[in-house]
């Protein structure tokens, strides 16, 4: 299933988020942490502690959208090692994270 139509941009946020945040709390978290407009269009992707949950926040032009993903097995791959608040990423490298592949490497779930 395809989710976002023209993507202008992906960010991973690399930090863990407490997922208890919601659309008022992750885009506090973009506008001041990472100091981007989440009104663009651009696509801003957060994980859990326990790497089992993603939650993807973006503007569809008529609102927020907040896609939430949990696994019931394995956990996703996600840079712990990042000196920057973010990192960009394709669309496709988004999809191939959301199917369980390492988008630094080649290992899958």
């Amino acid at each position: 299933m395809k989710m976002f139509v023209d993507v202008p941009e992906v960010y991973l946020y690399s930090q863990f988020v407490d997922f208890r945040k919601s659309i008022n709390g992750l885009t506090a978290i973009v506008e001041a942490e990472l100091e981007l407009s989440v009104l663009s269009g651009t696509v801003f992707v957060f994980c859990n502690k326990g790497r089992d949950k993603l939650k993807v926040l973006y503007w569809d032009k008529t609102g927020f959208a907040l896609w939430y993903k949990r696994l019931e097995k394995d956990k996703f791959k996600w840079p712990t090692k990042l000196n920057k608040p973010s990192l960009s990423l394709s669309e496709q490298q988004l999809h191939w994270l959301f199917d369980g592949f390492d988008v630094f490497g080649t290992s899958s779930h």
